[in-house]
């Protein structure tokens, strides 16, 4: 049985391991390209002789392991709770969209104005099935 609240869990989890094979698939020809052997870097700055693009889809990949935890934990909670409504199941989507769109735009152009407003708008959706989680477990 399929749990609508949680399949957008497993839509950004399966987004994340795609942007951890892109992260890869340009990281280690640029490494080698540039003459780095992974087993002597040791600190994060040494990969800045990357080229931008590379290092915007590492970033990228780690950005996935920051506020995303925040989204798990709120849907995660909502499944436990009952609070899983064609709303909250909305919002959850609407966050996986933002995250995907952020992740392109950060990964192939990098616009921070426009990373701001997905990014944004995504976190609108997070405080949206917070404050509905508070108002359900409050009332």
């Amino acid at each position: 049985m399929t749990h609508p609240i949680l399949v957008p869990i497993l839509a950004l989890v399966c987004w994340t391991l795609i942007m951890w094979v892109w992260m890869y698939a340009t990281r280690l020809p640029a490494m080698q390209k540039a003459g780095l052997d992974a087993k002597l870097v040791k600190e994060k700055r040494e990969l800045d002789v990357l080229p931008r693009a590379v290092r915007q889809v590492a970033d990228n990949y780690n950005h996935l392991h920051e506020q995303p935890v925040l989204f798990y934990a709120l849907l995660v909670y909502s499944h436990l709770v009952g609070l899983v409504d064609p709303l909250n199941v909305g919002l959850a989507w609407a966050y996986v969209g933002f995250r995907v769109a952020h992740s392109l735009v950060q990964a192939l152009v990098n616009f921070v104005p426009l990373r701001f407003v997905l990014f944004s708008l995504g976190s609108f959706c997070l405080v949206a099935i917070a404050l509905r989680g508070v108002i359900a477990a409050l009332g």
